[in-house]
């Protein structure tokens, strides 16, 4: 709804196309800043249109919904089919079968072209990534000013753990305009578990994956950046790994342009993980190593199309993905890296910008 109408509307209201010609039906409350902020070719007043619906089919004002409204409007263009998203609520499915009409189930996302991300969909990207960074890099300070303890980090005179530095990086992306949660501060073997958003004491020597992905309040559009950082003194096997893991981004990076599959960059950094020894495997009832997809589409949600997987399609021009091979073994640790590029047709452009130092002594 967002990308069809160009702003944020909290309450549910109906929007549609008919025939190229995108409108929206919104009350008294939205009606004005829907027709002055957004970008659609028709803006109707919900009461105005409950009105009319009623007269024409001959139903109580207050009967009006949803329903009502799209069977009036399909009539009236003289169409008898609509193509709704894979989310449509199924009460309203219902109605419209029984009002005669024939409804079509689109693929996600609904409109295709918001795979293909314009320049200024790119520029707010960018600015997502910039308030990611900005959180990684206040965790980086943070590391360099804790002290270590034992087997623990102290930070200001105060044992720092996941959440107390979750806290620290969630700010700094709001002081960016960005609004992060479940950001991923994961230490030791809670980052073996790659969704772990981490909890408890943070310890030295250990890998600490931080994954943030704030979401860029002016715009919509988010950002997502992971780097792995250890306090302390890295052991060999842990160097080897990490190394492992710059090596697979590297791979992937080269791979990418316009018109290679997606299938075939994940293939590449499963090749790098696997040539040095880094096998994937099930161990009782845990899976280790490179246990997720190489990637995905990032830009009005997290996740979003295309994939860069096993099975994925073939990327294409000014499609924006994460690129973010891991490998996960408990009682060694894990390591992601993660970086956002937008495809083009050469190559690809990066989007997102951190340095890669990782050990902190």
């Amino acid at each position: 709804m967002f990308y069809l109408c160009g702003l944020q509307v909290p309450d549910a209201f109906l929007a549609g196309v008919i025939r190229g010609k995108s409108f929206a039906i919104v009350n008294r409350l939205e009606y004005g800043r829907v027709v002055s902020g957004g970008t659609l070719d028709e803006v109707l007043l919900l009461e105005s249109e409950q009105d009319k619906v009623s007269q024409a089919l001959d139903i109580k004002a207050s009967e009006v919904g949803p329903a009502e409204l799209i069977i009036f409007y399909l009539r009236r263009a003289r169409l008898r089919t609509v193509e709704v998203p894979s989310d449509f609520p199924a009460v309203l499915y219902a109605r419209l079968v029984a009002g005669g009409i024939r409804v079509l189930f689109g693929v996600k996302p609904f409109f295709e072209s918001r795979q293909y991300k314009t320049q200024q969909e790119a520029k707010a990207i960018q600015q997502g990534n910039a308030a990611s960074a900005a959180g990684l890099r206040a965790a980086e300070q943070v590391l360099r000013q804790s002290v270590i303890e034992g087997n623990r980090l102290k930070y200001k005179d105060r044992t720092l753990t996941s959440e107390r530095l979750r806290k620290i990086i969630d700010q700094a992306c709001l002081e960016r305009g960005a609004l992060a949660q479940n950001t991923i501060v994961a230490g030791g073997d809670q980052a073996c578990d790659p969704h772990e958003s981490g909890h408890g004491p943070l310890r030295p020597n250990q890998l600490l994956i931080v994954d943030c992905f704030p979401q860029v309040q002016a715009t919509g559009y988010y950002g997502d950046m992971t780097r792995t950082f250890l306090k302390g003194r890295a052991s060999l096997e842990q160097r080897a790994l990490v190394h492992a893991v710059q090596a697979a981004r590297l791979a992937a990076l080269s791979k990418l342009k316009h018109g290679v599959s997606g299938a075939k960059v994940h293939a590449t950094v499963e090749n790098v993980f696997r040539e040095r020894g880094y096998l994937t495997q099930r161990v009782k009832d845990r899976f280790t190593g490179f246990i997720h997809s190489t990637g995905h589409g990032l830009g009005l949600e997290v996740h979003e199309q295309p994939p860069v997987s096993r099975a994925a399609p073939t990327l294409k021009k000014g499609q924006v993905i994460t690129v973010e091979p891991g490998l996960y073994y408990p009682g060694l640790g894990a390591c992601r890296i993660e970086d956002v590029v937008q495809i083009s047709s050469k190559g690809y452009e990066q989007l997102s910008s951190m340095h890669y130092r990782w050990e902190i002594r």
